[in-house]
């Protein structure tokens, strides 16, 4: 049975993580200990639905570290600090939010500490633990509709009061588009990046440079062309996927908000009636539950990180492409993560 501390209670940590969590440990209580969630966050002092403590040595007196899973939800640019912070004093198992890590150089960074401390790290991408997700992945590999041939994500929404208020995220790449690239890595393997675009915010007077959109085409090793665009200031909310394979499209629309967790897809084969269907979809709640049921196995089955750390070098390159001034020095020290 495993303990829980939150480190960053934001809104990635009390607004998505925390309620999920409960969740989580509602559908399957064996593999949770019971007592309240620890959670940490400097600045910080209270937080409902969790035991705060003042620090990270104070969370380990308080739950042996060997025996807790930590959520990584700071901002992105800290997280190899913290994960620095957190191997001296035994913490293992780690689920650390998207992206993984901003650059290559902080890509190699925790991978010299995932080695040498012997961590075991989780990328909080709900898509990858998504119903619609494992659906798709399915169809994929099981090979019904003949060779799949492209791949096209669209994510839009508005994003104007957050990305003003907490400018954690230093450009339209590092916000939805993990999600979508981890899964277009999972789905048709390793790529090249073929070009990438980003576009600014303009909102209140204010410009902020590569925080409206992001545009993003893949040229994948097995063939499969993905085009991924995000959208930020767009007026409503979409996330969607189209799947083209030799004899059919695939459609699926995840989940945009916590307001309704349900996916649809729908199956169009020339000369039949389009299918659709519609299922629950708690994408993150899943993505939990598998892992705390993962960390409580004995032997433990291997996680996915190796797509995670793939769609960081993809998101390195698209960035570099926008900015080539900006290229990364550190390439080569990356390769092992």
């Amino acid at each position: 049975m495993l303990h829980t501390l939150i480190v960053g209670l934001g809104r990635s940590g009390l607004g998505l993580h925390a309620p999920s969590l409960a969740k989580a440990r509602a559908a399957a209580p064996a593999h949770f200990a019971p007592g309240p969630v620890l959670g940490h966050d400097p600045h910080r002092g209270r937080a409902e639905g969790v035991l705060t403590v003042p620090s990270l040595e104070e969370a380990a007196r308080r739950r042996p570290p060997s025996e807790t899973v930590v959520h990584l939800c700071t901002p992105p640019h800290l997280r190899a600090r913290i994960l620095r912070d957190l191997a001296p004093l035994g913490y293992r198992m780690v689920i650390v939010e998207k992206p993984l890590a901003l650059d290559l150089a902080e890509l190699a960074e925790i991978a010299r500490l995932r080695r040498r401390w012997g961590m075991d790290l989780t990328v909080s991408t709900p898509w990858s633990a998504s119903s619609l997700s494992r659906r798709l992945l399915a169809v994929r590999r099981g090979g019904a509709f003949g060779r799949l041939r492209a791949l096209t994500v669209l994510q839009h929404k508005p994003r104007f009061t957050r990305t003003l208020e907490f400018p954690g995220h230093p450009s339209a790449f590092d916000v939805e588009v993990p999600h979508a690239l981890a899964l277009a890595v999972a789905l048709a393997g390793g790529a090249d990046v073929a070009s990438a675009e980003l576009s600014d915010m303009t909102v209140a007077g204010a410009r902020l440079p590569g925080l409206g959109g992001a545009r993003l085409d893949l040229v994948h090793h097995t063939g499969v062309l993905t085009r991924i665009e995000s959208d930020l200031t767009a007026p409503l909310r979409e996330r969607r996927i189209v799947l083209e394979f030799d004899e059919a499209v695939l459609t699926g629309h995840f989940p945009c908000s916590e307001a309704d967790h349900t996916a649809q897809l729908s199956v169009a084969v020339p000369g039949h009636e389009p299918a659709r269907s519609v299922f629950p979809d708690d994408a993150l709640t899943e993505l939990l539950g598998s892992c705390y049921a993962r960390y409580s196995s004995s032997p433990r089955p291997p996680g996915d990180l190796s797509v995670h750390v793939e769609a960081v070098r993809l998101l390195v390159e698209a960035k570099n492409l926008c900015s080539p001034h900006t290229a990364d020095r550190e390439v080569n020290s990356a390769v092992g993560a």
